[in-house]
């Protein structure tokens, strides 16, 4: 099946796992296809908010490990002996930047969690900003209990989300927990029916949407590039970004609208 994509006129992009026939896994093949699509959300101006989910009771389990294991391990050979960087068109990174870690996507990501999100899944979830999950879903930091590592960004990105002892709990412990555990442990913000999945999460979307795009991007870099550092240089890195958002287009346009009591029509810059 296919990492499908689809751009509607509120500026919002769907991106979904179609790969129901293998619990939405991924190997070589739909891991490129993921990252591609996050390539092609970040460059189009368009596309202001993006939301993944997957079709049927999966989210995502993360690779293929029938398929991805071997192709990974023939492609890291092959780099190791200087014969290729990468086999049809396939990176040795494609994983880590399908599930957006190391990546520099400034704008917004809803997940809407349709079923089970473990491994990989659960590595992409730590990547988005929104989270709303269907009360069917579970959650779940599998790889310890295979003797296996998260290192899509797990170790690093969950202890930073959650309180310091939901997040031990899930690497540790490495059981599935429902959706409400994770709402209590403040793994996301809501849990509603699965009928009512998309729609709240579209709700999410369109609510960001209605604000300056420019204003949203910059404020989500301003958190991630924060996060990242220590306070002094988080601080110098709000500072740098409040001039560029003071200084666009949209920062004249949103007060001109309001005084004139319309809608604000953004430039995205």
């Amino acid at each position: 099946m296919s990492i499908d994509y689809a751009l509607d006129d509120d500026h919002v992009v769907t991106i979904t796992i179609n790969r129901p026939e293998a619990r939405n896994s991924l190997d070589m093949e739909h891991f490129f296809q993921l990252r591609s699509a996050w390539d092609r959300f970040g460059d189009d101006d368009d596309a202001y908010v993006a939301i993944v989910t997957g079709v049927g009771r999966d989210f995502c389990v993360g690779a293929d490990l029938k398929t991805y294991i071997p192709q990974i391990t023939e492609l890291q050979q092959k780099m190791q002996a200087g014969e290729v960087t990468e086999i049809g068109g396939y990176r040795l990174d494609d994983g880590v930047r399908a599930v957006l870690r190391g990546t520099k996507l400034y704008k917004p990501i809803i997940a809407a969690i349709n079923g089970t999100c473990v491994a990989g899944g659960m590595e992409m979830l730590g990547g988005t900003d929104l989270r709303v999950a269907s009360d069917t879903a579970t959650f779940g930091v599998m790889e310890p209990k295979r003797g296996l590592f998260a290192g899509g960004g797990t170790t690093v990105r969950l202890p930073r989300q959650v309180p310091y002892p939901a997040a031990m709990e899930l690497l540790l412990c490495a059981d599935q927990v429902p959706a409400q555990r994770a709402y209590e442990m403040g793994l996301l913000n809501e849990v509603c029916r699965p009928a009512d999945l998309m729609e709240r999460a579209y709700a999410y979307a369109y609510r960001i949407t209605a604000n300056g795009p420019f204003a949203i991007r910059k404020t989500k870099e301003s958190v991630l590039r924060g996060m990242a550092t220590d306070m002094k240089e988080a601080y110098r890195i709000e500072s740098e970004i409040s001039g560029e958002v003071f200084s666009s287009e949209d920062a004249k346009e949103g007060p001109r609208a309001f005084a004139e009591k319309r809608a604000p029509n953004w430039q995205n810059r």
